[in-house]
Parts: C-alpha cells; structure tokens; sequence
C-alpha cells in the first residue's frame, strides 16, 4: 500500500486491521479520505485569504490559515469517523442529521471568503464606489456642523440687503414723483417748480438721507458676515482635509460590496448562491455516501469487533457488580448476626449476675446495703 493510500485512509479515520479483512471496501474509503483533505486544503486557502485581507501579511495569513485548515480536517474527520451504519435508515439519518447541519455550515463559512476571491476585481470596482459615498458621508458631516452658522449670516445679509432694496426703491419712487411734477408729466400736470414740487422734492431727499444712513449701517456689517462666511467655509475645508482616508478594502467591507453587487446583478447572485452549493456538495458528500450506501463488510465487522469489546465490557461489569453485591450482602449479614449475638451474650451475662445476687442475698441477707445495687 502506497504512502498516498495510506494517507488517504487515515483521512477517512478508517481502523486498518479491519479493512485489511475487507478490502472490496478500500476504494470507497480512499474516495472518503481524499474528500476530506480537500476541503481541509479549501479551507485553508479560504481562511488565509480572509486572515490576509485583515492583516494584510503574508505569514500572519500563512499560519492562521493552517490552523484553521487543520482543525476544519480534524473535524471534517471526526464527523465521517464517527458515522456508522446500522443497518437501519430512519436511526442512520438521525444519527447524520446534526453531522449534515455542521457540514453545512462549515461549507457556508469556507466558502464565503473564496467567493470573496473569485469576485475580486468586481468587489474592487465597487469598494471604490462605496470608498467615495463613505468619503462624501464624511464631508456631509463636516459640512452640517458648520451649515447652521453659514445660514444664519446669509439670512442676515439677505435681511440688510432688503431693507436697502427696499429704500432705495422708496427713494427712487419719490425722486420720480418730484421730476414728474417738474416736468409736468405728472401730479398737477403743469410745469413748475413751485411748492407742491419743493414738497415732493424734500420727500425725496429725505428718503435719500435715510438710504445714505442705512447703507453707511448695512454695508459694514454686510461685509463683515460675508467675511464670516468666508472664514467658516475656509474652516470646512481644513476639517474635510484632515479627514482620515484611510483604504477602505477591509473584510466587512468585501462583504458588502459583493452584497450589493448580488442585488444589483442576478448573475452575480446566482453565482455566488451556486459556489456556496457547490462547497455544501463537497463538504456533506462523505456523510451522504455512508448514509446512502449499503451496509458493507467494513461496517459488519466494525460492528462485530465493537460488539465483542462491548459484551466483555459489558461481562467484566456484571461480574465485579456481583461481586460487590455479594460482598456487600455478605458483610451486611454477618455484622447482623454478630450484633444479634452480642446481645444476647450480654443478655445472659446481665441474667447471670442477677441470679448470683440474689442466691447471695438468700445466704446473708444481712449484708446488704441500702443503694449498693448491683455494683459488687
């Protein structure tokens, strides 16, 4: 037997000494085996893909991915191990029903970081969209901070700005009024420069001195907010390019990015639904190939070495259980007896002592004494 055959078994967890009296079913077991070191090598290439996604190091993705790969082969092991075929379909599928569960999700968190591979460049086209709205959501955050106080002066300056509009059309209208009634265009009608004209004219020049106040108030304080204003965006751009951009590309974000792509794409949906099936096919395939198959020699004389270990067990159990029984019995009617007897040995003793003090006292009666008792 070859050191790859032999490998191979001892991945299926197959016990040598038995298939050696049954080889029809070494083919079988080298099928099991191999399938278990695969997807042991699988997960391998799937953790150190994610470890390296993480730590962005080469070793660091290296070591962790073995570690993963090994304990995913020792389990992968262990479960096909400890399947045995009894003969009986209803108590084999109950048996492999929580083997199924976990091979199934051992076969979802394998695949997951693979499917992350194979869409790699997709994934990275998107990791740049997402990298831009994250940086915009950034920037409409800094934005907001400042956004109130840059309102409140526009509102400000809007406000002088349309008092000032509306004197200066209160002083053009006036100026008109009083050049239409000296030209005769208008009011009276007639061209003159007399009283309702000088009237109309002081109108006029009244509302162009309160214009003149109003812009020697305004226009200083227009442009000190618009100053204001000025400093704050200058503000908003410091804070924006300080910002950390730091590359967005993590595991998380792999993640979602190819979330996204199976929204927007069905193509990519289906593909990746169909990776993810196609890893639950290999990781579940050696535990539906012993509950589909038929109960082999293998499986006969597993269950005939297990069942002699088991009655000899069972044998030695039984006999050192009577034993202590027997014992315990033997014990318990002994000390019995030796109580029952002991107290019918003091009995006879104290009936003994009785009797010779009273045979004393027929003799001398006159020796007795008041509270002596039986202490003699």
């Amino acid at each position: 037997m070859t050191r790859l055959k032999k490998f191979f078994l001892f991945c299926s967890g197959v016990d040598h000494s038995i298939l050696e009296k049954c080889p029809t079913d070494e083919n079988k077991y080298l099928g099991i085996g191999a399938t278990v070191f695969f997807t042991g090598v699988l997960a391998f290439f799937s953790a150190g893909y994610a470890l390296y996604t993480v730590f962005d190091s080469y070793i660091m993705a290296v070591v962790f991915g073995l570690v993963w790969g090994l304990m995913i082969f020792n389990l992968d092991r262990y479960i096909v191990m400890s399947m045995k075929s009894y003969g009986k379909w209803y108590r084999d599928l109950v048996i492999a029903v929580p083997r199924l569960a976990l091979a199934v999700l051992l076969a979802v968190v394998i695949s997951k970081p693979l499917e992350l591979k194979i869409f790699e460049k997709e994934i990275n086209a998107e990791l740049v969209v997402m990298e831009q709205e994250v940086f915009k959501n950034q920037e409409d955050r800094v934005k907001e901070r400042y956004q109130v106080q840059i309102d409140e002066q526009k509102q400000q300056i809007a406000t002088l700005k349309a008092e000032i509009v509306s004197k200066t059309a209160a002083r053009d209208t006036l100026a008109r009024i009083a050049q239409m009634e000296a030209d005769g265009t208008g009011g009276s009608g007639h061209k003159n420069l007399g009283p309702i004209y000088r009237a109309k004219k002081a109108d006029a020049d009244k509302a162009q001195v309160e214009l003149d106040s109003l812009l020697a108030l305004s226009l200083p304080l227009i442009k000190e907010k618009e100053m204001a204003i000025t400093t704050l965006e200058t503000a908003v751009q410091a804070d924006i390019a300080n910002l950390s951009r730091n590359g967005y590309g993590g595991m998380a974000a792999r993640m979602d990015a190819l979330h996204r792509l199976s929204q927007g794409s069905e193509a990519i949906y289906f593909a990746s639904i169909f990776i993810m099936l196609l890893f639950i096919a290999i990781e579940t395939a050696p535990i539906f190939v012993k509950l589909i198959s038929y109960r082999s020699p293998y499986d006969y004389l597993l269950h005939e070495h297990e069942h002699v270990f088991q009655m000899a067990n069972l044998e030695k159990v039984t006999l050192l259980s009577n034993e202590v029984h027997s014992k315990v019995k033997y014990d318990t009617e002994v000390t019995a007896h030796r109580v029952a007897a002991n107290i019918v040995w003091q009995k006879e003793l104290i009936d003994h002592k009785l009797k010779e003090k009273l045979e004393d006292l027929k003799i001398n009666p006159y020796k007795w004494k008041l509270g002596q008792g039986f202490s003699e």
